[in-house]
């Protein structure tokens, strides 16, 4: 990319990588502007050990979708806690469910013996 050519900022832009990946253009954050970042988008660093295959195979599947690893690993992990949490409610739900039909049987079975 030339200097002069003006690529108008949008979602779709960084993601086909007009935008952010010319290194003319690349600078190094310092730690001000990282934990800015970081407190912008509620990031928390972590540290964890995967196997290698595991994460060549997330950089192979990232570069399929023109994304880094690190934004689909979030993705994935997000949509595992979603549908994880959603499982739980809803055996959580059958199980008041089970526990009040329960109750009202038993409630049924006290009443006729009057």
């Amino acid at each position: 990319m030339t200097p002069d050519r003006k690529i108008p900022g949008s979602d779709e832009a960084w993601d086909r990588r007009e935008l952010g990946a010319d290194p003319n253009f690349v600078a190094v954050a310092d730690a001000a502007d990282d934990g800015a970042i970081d407190a912008a988008l509620e990031l928390q660093p972590i540290s964890i050990r995967l196997q290698k295959s595991l994460i060549e195979d997330f950089k192979m599947i990232a570069e399929l979708h023109n994304i880094g690893y690190q934004p689909l690993m979030r993705q994935v992990l997000a949509r595992f806690a979603d549908s994880e949490k959603k499982r739980i409610l809803r055996q959580m739900l059958h199980e008041v469910q089970q526990r009040r039909r329960a109750e009202g049987a038993d409630e049924f079975r006290s009443g006729t013996n009057d």
